[in-house]
């Protein structure tokens, strides 16, 4: 018998290869960057203030209240009773009452009892702290007799008076030192009136200079004038007599003839009304003569 043959078959068996899966681990969240910390915002503290009715802003401080022009008696009273305020807002005058029990000044406003207290300036002056508010108001709000027979005393405003006083010193004096002679006589004139005839040059300067520091405020409306030359052109010619005032104020006539020249209006300063003639065509003829006849 034949031998079967045997027909070998070689398995080869592929190795077993592993899978791994990679599972990825949960990130953390993440962690907020802490908020910054703010700085300390550091508020000043106004000064104590409180609303008014007009909108401003009273503030809560001691003050001091004065009679006006300097007036030092030994005591005086004010009304602290029977006065009125026109209240803007209420569109009606209310009456007004001092009294130390009450919170208000305002008589339609107070409650209980009213204990009139009295108001009064010792030696002219009447201090008042700055808990006693009502009094305050009355007296800086209210009062009808506010900056006419007193007034608050404002340091910040008397200040700023007083330089304005003294820049119109300092304005009057370089003015006062660059005027010409024939100005400086027509101001003095103003001032000294004939006396100004006597005086030399230096004595006027000098006296201009008094005049300008002492009254400030005049000097500079008189050497702004444009008639106060024509006023001592007018003064000049009547001392040389070419010209003279009747002895009623009320016409100019020639020294000379008695003619007259022009007539006063009525309730006018003479000087004053020969100034402005000068300057209409009748005018500037009669001063074109009287000035060749003072330059002879």
């Amino acid at each position: 018998m034949a031998k079967k043959q045997t027909k070998k078959v070689e398995v080869i068996e592929e190795p077993l290869v592993e899978e791994t899966v990679v599972m990825e681990a949960p990130q953390p969240e993440p962690i907020p960057e802490p908020e910054p910390i703010p700085e300390p915002i550091v508020v000043e503290q106004p000064r104590a203030r409180e609303r008014l009715r007009s909108g401003d802003e009273w503030e809560i401080k001691d003050r001091l209240y004065m009679l006006k022009g300097g007036k030092r008696p030994l005591s005086r009273m004010l009304k602290s009773a029977g006065i009125y305020y026109f209240d803007e807002e209420k569109g009606y005058e209310r009456e007004l009452k001092y009294c130390q029990n009450q919170k208000t000044s305002f008589v339609d406003e107070m409650q209980g009892d009213q204990r009139l207290e009295h108001i009064i300036f010792r030696s002219g002056n009447l201090f008042v702290p700055r808990e006693q508010t009502t009094l305050q108001k009355l007296l800086s709000l209210y009062h009808p007799h506010r900056d006419t027979i007193y007034e608050e005393f404002k340091p910040a405003v008397l200040a700023a008076s007083q330089i304005d006083i003294l820049n119109m010193e300092v304005d009057a004096l370089v003015a006062a030192r660059n005027v010409d002679i024939d100005l400086a006589e027509a101001i003095m004139r103003v001032e000294i009136g004939s006396e100004v005839s006597k005086l030399s040059s230096k004595e006027l300067r000098r006296d201009l200079l008094v005049f300008a520091r002492n009254n400030p405020k005049l000097f500079l409306e008189l050497a702004d004038d444009e008639n106060v030359m024509l006023r001592n052109f007018g003064i000049k010619a009547v001392e040389a007599g070419l010209i003279r005032l009747s002895s009623d104020q009320r016409n100019f006539l020639w020294g000379s003839t008695g003619r007259k020249i022009m007539i006063v209006p009525f309730d006018e300063h003479p000087y004053t009304a020969l100034a402005h003639w000068f300057k209409t065509d009748e005018g500037l003829e009669i001063y074109s003569n009287i000035e060749k006849r003072l330059n002879q």
